[in-house]
Formats: structure tokens, C-alpha cells, sequence
């Protein structure tokens, strides 16, 4: 498993336990701690784990709205605590985390759901962040990576 994977992972299930334990941060770094001793003992992701976590719960109003919004059919407290953990990972790396690609954040945050949520989690995903994706400005790591896209595209047509 790759590390930003891994980390990415361990975010989720921290932010899982957070949720199901009704929201207490003041177990937060117990709980990075203790996913870490379980699920990666030894890696040293240097601190991209809880840059995710923090991310998150530090623009948690603005990411449920995104699910609230986008999520249309289903309401916020009814979506599983797995898709929802994972929606508000995929929101703040796609919309609030300026050093990830949308591609890799829309990417990632599938294939978590896939393999901690329900047979529909993937799609489910796929969907909100999706539809996230058409509306926000694209960020400039994005801009960046379609214009290199644009000039390697340029450079490898034959000339006339």
C-alpha cells in the first residue's frame, strides 16, 4: 500500500471513531496514536495523517455543507459513518487542500469507500465528489497539471 494510502486511510478511521464516538476531540491524538499502533506500526507518514484529520474537523461546517448539497437524497446523520467520513476526507482534499490534484482526491476517497464501505459506497462517492468537482474553481495544482498536459500533447503532434 502506498503511504499517502495508507495515510489517507488511517485518516478515515480515525475520523470514523471520532464520529461514532459522538465527536469527542480530546481523544483525537489517542486515536491517531492508536490506528497508527494497530494498522502501521513504524511508518512515519511525517504528519500527513493528521494535517488530514485537522484539515478536516477545522473546516467541518463547510465540508458537511458540500455533503448536504450534493448528497441531495440522503441526510447527513442517515448517510453511513464510513461514506460520510470518507466524503469529508475527499471534500477537503478536492475543495480546501491546495497541494492535492482533484483527480488524486476524487481518486483516493473511491477507493477508501470501496474498501471500508457497502457494496454502493464507491459510486455513492464517485457521485458527491463528481458533482463537487464540476462546480469549485479548479485549484492551481490542477491549472498547472493541464498545462503541462497541453504542452506534452503539443510537443508529441508531428509538425506540417
Amino acid at each position: 500500500m502506498a503511504n499517502r494510502h495508507l495515510s489517507r486511510t488511517i485518516a478515515m478511521q480515525t475520523l470514523f471513531a471520532w464520529d461514532f464516538n459522538e465527536k469527542d476531540s480530546s481523544d483525537l491524538d489517542a486515536l491517531l496514536t492508536n490506528n497508527f499502533e494497530q494498522f502501521a506500526p513504524g511508518f512515519d507518514d511525517h504528519g500527513f495523517t493528521k494535517s488530514l484529520v485537522r484539515g478536516v474537523l477545522d473546516n467541518l461546517a463547510a465540508i458537511d455543507k458540500y455533503i448536504i448539497k450534493y448528497a441531495t437524497e440522503w441526510p447527513l446523520e442517515q448517510i453511513t459513518t464510513v461514506d460520510r467520513n470518507v466524503l469529508r476526507l475527499g471534500i477537503y482534499e478536492l475543495v480546501f487542500d491546495q497541494n492535492i490534484p482533484a483527480k488524486v482526491a476524487i481518486n483516493e476517497a473511491i477507493e477508501i469507500a470501496k474498501a471500508f464501505g457497502g457494496d454502493a459506497s464507491g459510486k455513492f462517492v464517485n457521485g458527491v465528489l463528481g458533482a463537487i468537482y464540476k462546480e469549485v474553481p479548479a485549484k492551481e495544482i490542477d491549472k498547472k497539471d493541464l498545462a503541462a498536459k497541453a504542452a506534452a500533447e503539443a510537443e508529441s503532434k508531428p509538425t506540417e
